[in-house]
């Protein structure tokens, strides 16, 4: 399993420094600059690479680019509407020029409107660590009285909307500007440009989309560009909704087992694959990571290790990010799933035989409280994360390989 970091480029406050000193052996990264839907070019992907390569001295760090997270999906994509057709071209073009620069993997989202959903991004654990959380009271009062979404009432029941009446109607003015704040945060590259009326005017043009037609366009993206990525050795990899269940009326598509073997069924080709992040994933309770990896790991191609901590019993119910070993997934199982998968792969003879994972998200601890990097991305806590999976790794691949 290769060990490999997030990073956000040059303006990341996590540097290229703390990545090699930490010991990953490899970076995801993005073009976060490009605006969606146009093309990577090959000088931009070669400029990444080339700040990869060095650390801040100038020195060669050891890394490399080695997965692309994300390749976004435009919105005209999803819903195949004004330049789609032209941004799956665009889509095409970058993928040939990822696959000229050497590296092989690309994850993706099909997630409507929002990349992610949290209500907290700094929520303070007893220790005096903070991490993101999803308070589902704070999101129903969001959605009910400072979205006021049409229709939003048949979302929520009696007793949460009642909750949700009486949290609002504590919130200072600045309280409830952070909550939506917190939650339009989940807007790709939206976090201080987007108003409430730009979300809701997002959310309309989704408002009479079901599940079936979203997924049917995402079959159609799929028909056009993996056999694309097939032909160049890509392997593309779809990562979950976040989190796995419906919110603001948006249809959810990739939040299960059965959803993920069905878009693999429809475009089956090994190019087309999944990114199984845990975190995402193991928010609702009847999600069975351990067992999604030795089902569906034929198709795995990259794996996001993080842990959350269900708050309630419900498939919809807050969470909150906990230590990589400490929250409601058995990492240990899901690890050890993922070594077998990998000595099922190299006695097959497959060149992609190593998996590459991170450390996802983490909580911020020591220094990570002053730094204030990227939500969810601290220095120190993925670190810990890192060093616990490490830990895990090393204790069953001597056991998996004796097997």
């Amino acid at each position: 399993m290769k060990q490999t970091w997030r990073w956000f480029g040059p303006q990341d406050l996590v540097s290229t420094d703390d990545v090699a000193q930490a010991g990953a052996e490899g970076i995801v990264s993005a073009l976060h600059h490009v605006p969606t839907g146009d093309v990577w070019s090959p000088e931009e992907i070669r400029k990444r690479q080339d700040e990869i390569a060095l650390l801040r001295d100038g020195a060669p760090s050891g890394l490399s680019w080695d997965v692309v997270e994300s390749l976004p999906v435009s919105e005209d994509i999803k819903k195949q509407q004004g330049d789609w057709r032209e941004h799956i071209e665009n889509y095409k073009q970058s993928l040939t020029n990822i696959a000229a620069s050497g590296i092989e993997v690309i994850c993706y989202n099909f997630m409507p409107v929002l990349d992610w959903t949290r209500t907290d991004l700094a929520w303070r654990l007893p220790s005096g660590a903070t991490c993101m959380r999803f308070d589902l009271t704070d999101f129903a009062a969001f959605d009910l009285y400072i979205l006021k979404r049409p229709g939003s009432e048949a979302d929520y029941d009696t007793a949460l909307q009642e909750a949700a009446a009486r949290r609002h109607a504590a919130m200072s003015a600045a309280e409830a500007e952070q909550l939506a704040g917190n939650v339009v945060f989940g807007l790709p590259g939206a976090a201080e440009n987007f108003s409430l009326e730009d979300v809701r005017a997002h959310l309309g043009e989704y408002a009479a989309m079901p599940e079936e037609t979203l997924r049917q366009h995402l079959v159609d993206f799929l028909s056009e560009v993996a056999p694309v990525a097939q032909d160049l050795g890509l392997r593309l990899c779809c990562h979950p909704d976040d989190p796995p269940f419906p919110l603001l009326g948006l249809p959810r598509i990739m939040s299960t087992e059965a959803h993920y073997t069905a878009v693999m069924d429809a475009v089956d080709l090994p190019a087309n694959g999944i990114t199984l992040c845990s975190g995402s994933l193991g928010a609702r309770p009847d999600n069975d990571l351990p067992g999604m990896m030795e089902r569906l790991g034929e198709r795995v191609h990259f794996l996001h290790l993080r842990n959350v901590k269900r708050e309630t019993g419900d498939v919809r119910g807050s969470f909150h990010e906990a230590e990589h070993l400490g929250g409601d997934t058995d990492m240990v199982a899901l690890v050890q799933a993922a070594l077998q998968e990998e000595k099922r792969r190299k006695a097959a003879g497959r060149a992609d035989w190593s998996i590459p994972f991170r450390p996802d998200h983490g909580q911020d601890i020591l220094d990570d409280l002053g730094r204030r990097a990227q939500p969810g991305y601290p220095s120190i806590g993925r670190l810990k994360g890192l060093a616990e999976l490490r830990g895990v790794i090393a204790a069953l691949e001597p056991r998996v390989a004796a097997e």
